[in-house]
């Protein structure tokens, strides 16, 4: 009986000791969570080459997606779902992907480092090298851990989607992409938007737009609405509990997409039989724009993070310089606040709750505009800033993150 506790208790104890002697003092990947501009406009370019509303059942097609685009990706699912880091990168005929994760309450010794070597090949990518820390994991259990962890995210279905529309993946290096052949099968669509707005999301959405419509009854046909006033009372009649989140997500939702003038339908079809709100002219700080700005980037944040929202805000801004309205640093104002708004409303925040229990008004979402440079063509905004990295870029960046700081919500 003694050794059978003794055997028991090393059975216990050996999968502990592996996992601690596996920690690490450094992780293996140090970056930002940012998400470039130009990821953005791959990631746009990819969706209008292979948009799946085109696309009949049986159709083959070959995404030629870029190295970057995917090693971003992997770096913002990592830190959503992981806190941590990751990257990914190209050599002959293999990738590699590399992933590093803090463990909270840990001194000295604190991160896993994971590196795990991709093969192409008909069909899915096979692991053909892994390693934890300088420990060699086994390929067919790095991939049954790879698997399991899709798994435990909630994405099981969705992974066994994809893997059974992959015909082959080709790794391209000299051209920095990765070539990806596919056969199309229209259930992974509805799949992906039954995952992405589960029924009651859709509820609060159908919610939430009927109190839009019902806010904008009240107004006459030329009335310039403060977007403060309807912002308040979409998220103040939200529940308390777990469907405040939901309910206040659904409804950032909502107005992003009339202030943006699109069709939640294109999404969810049950949209078709909502009411239509009125148009009307929702305005922060006198401007049209900076109300359109604010609440497509607080949506962005409250459903995709902050990277995302930060990312597609500047990519908008870069493409107006190339013959739209120009880039507006006042536009980029907008942008931020409208993040840190959507952050607020997706961390639950304490400080909303209590800015909704008043009217929220121009001088409690966003900053002032003033002397922000705006219409700036690309020739001209590349001659007085040059960049993202330029001093003088860097300097208006700041100067918006400390007006926004001193407002008493995004402190």
């Amino acid at each position: 009986m003694k050794r059978l506790l003794i055997w028991l208790l090393g059975c216990l104890l050996l999968p502990l000791l592996i996992v601690l002697a596996t920690l690490e003092r450094a992780p293996l990947v140090s970056r930002s969570e940012s998400i470039s501009p130009a990821s953005i406009a791959e990631a746009k370019r990819l969706l209008a080459n292979n948009d799946p509303r085109r696309l009949q059942r049986g159709d083959q097609r070959t995404a030629s997606i870029p190295a970057p685009l995917i090693d971003e990706a992997i770096n913002h699912l990592v830190s959503r779902s992981l806190h941590g880091r990751g990257t990914f990168a190209l050599a002959e005929e293999t990738a590699e992907i590399r992933i590093s994760v803090p463990v909270p309450g840990l001194a000295g010794y604190r991160y896993w480092n994971l590196r795990a070597q991709l093969q192409e090949a008909e069909g899915e990518p096979r692991i053909v090298a892994a390693s934890l820390a300088n420990l060699p994991v086994p390929s067919r259990l790095a991939e049954f851990c790879l698997n399991s962890a899709i798994g435990l995210a909630g994405f099981s279905d969705e992974w066994r989607a994809a893997r059974q529309l992959i015909r082959k993946l080709a790794f391209e290096p000299a051209r920095g992409v990765v070539e990806v052949s596919y056969v199309w099968e229209p259930g992974v669509l509805a799949h992906a938007r039954a995952r992405a707005f589960p029924p009651e999301d859709i509820a609060s959405m159908a919610a939430a737009q009927k109190a839009l419509a019902a806010q904008l009854d009240h107004y006459s046909a030329r009335a310039r609405v403060p977007l403060g006033q309807v912002l308040s009372g979409l998220l103040a009649a939200a529940a308390s509990g777990e469907a405040t989140l939901r309910q206040r997500r659904a409804a950032l939702l909502v107005l992003a997409s009339y202030l943006a003038e699109k069709n939640l339908a294109v999404l969810i079809p049950e949209a078709r039989l909502w009411p239509r709100p009125r148009r009307l002219k929702l305005i922060l700080l006198g401007r049209y724009d900076s109300a359109q700005h604010f609440a497509v980037s607080a949506a962005l944040a409250a459903w995709a993070g902050e990277p995302a929202a930060n990312a597609i805000g500047l990519y908008k801004e870069v493409e107006d310089s190339r013959g739209g309205s120009g880039f507006s640093f006042a536009d980029l104002a907008a942008d931020r606040a409208g993040t840190r708004f959507g952050e607020l409303v997706a961390e639950g925040s304490s400080r909303l709750d209590v800015a909704l229990r008043g009217s929220l008004g121009d001088s409690d979402l966003a900053p002032s505009l003033d002397g922000l440079p705006e219409a700036l063509s690309e020739a001209e905004f590349q001659r007085r800033y040059g960049g993202r990295d330029n001093p003088a870029y860097r300097q208006l960046l700041s100067e918006i993150e400390r007006r926004l700081a001193a407002l008493p919500l995004y402190r």
